[in-house]
């Protein structure tokens, strides 16, 4: 039987990039931001996990994500993410996935799931029987802007965590009846500010992400996830 491989689970967010292998159980971070770039990504985890070896890695990037590529750089971060060839930068066997995409798959219990993110902006899932379908809802038109302008961090700290709050489930219930989901799990760093959650919703866990990335290289999974 071969022996089974180390995978490498790194989530990329707004604020920072956190990162956990397989065999690890105390995962490590640093700091993000809307300056950092693909390469300073790569680099950084490179620092970070400094002792730690891997066979593969599974990269969750909070961005649109086709066929294991990302096609469009991240709004909250820095440029030259479409387009980088991580699995060159890591030297590794490297899937791609939108964030919320592998936050879901970590946190998908069956049925038809409807993942939504709470934090730098709103990252989006559905995973429906199995199959992951990445979304991009949060730059839909919602009131005078978008559902992401109401319920991210940024929107918080701009119109009160009352507003947040009440906006929060408004975007919930509109979103979950959209896409006929059987529940919902809102994940993402600003859960938990949620004293309450709206109704069919339970809680994610940010480590539900690395869950999410060593699935991505489990058989059942990989096929339904991400495309070579």
């Amino acid at each position: 039987m071969a022996a089974t491989r180390t995978v490498l689970a790194i989530d990329v967010g707004g604020s920072h990039v956190k990162l956990l292998t397989s065999a690890e159980t105390e995962p490590r971070r640093f700091d993000s931001g809307p300056r950092m770039t693909a390469r300073a990504m790569v680099e950084g985890v490179q620092v970070a996990g400094e002792g730690w070896s891997w066979d593969v890695v599974s990269i969750g990037i909070p961005a649109p994500v086709q066929g294991g590529r990302v096609i469009a750089d991240p709004v909250n971060l820095g440029a030259g993410w479409a387009g980088f060839d991580y699995q060159t930068a890591f030297g590794k066997p490297t899937r791609v996935v939108n964030d919320a995409a592998m936050q879901a798959i970590g946190s998908y219990e069956g049925g038809r799931m409807l993942f939504l993110g709470l934090g730098t902006g709103l990252g989006s899932a559905l995973i429906a029987e199995g199959v992951v379908e990445p979304l991009e809802l949060g730059h839909l038109p919602y009131r005078k802007s978008t559902f992401e302008d109401y319920v991210s961090e940024r929107a918080r700290a701009r119109r009160g965590t009352k507003k947040w709050k009440s906006a929060v489930f408004d975007v919930v219930t509109r979103l979950a009846a959209a896409v006929e989901s059987d529940y919902v799990v809102l994940g993402g760093g600003d859960v938990k500010r949620l004293d309450e959650l709206p109704d069919n919703c339970r809680r994610g866990a940010n480590e539900n992400a690395f869950t999410g990335g060593f699935r991505l290289w489990d058989p059942d999974w990989a096929s339904r996830a991400v495309s070579d």
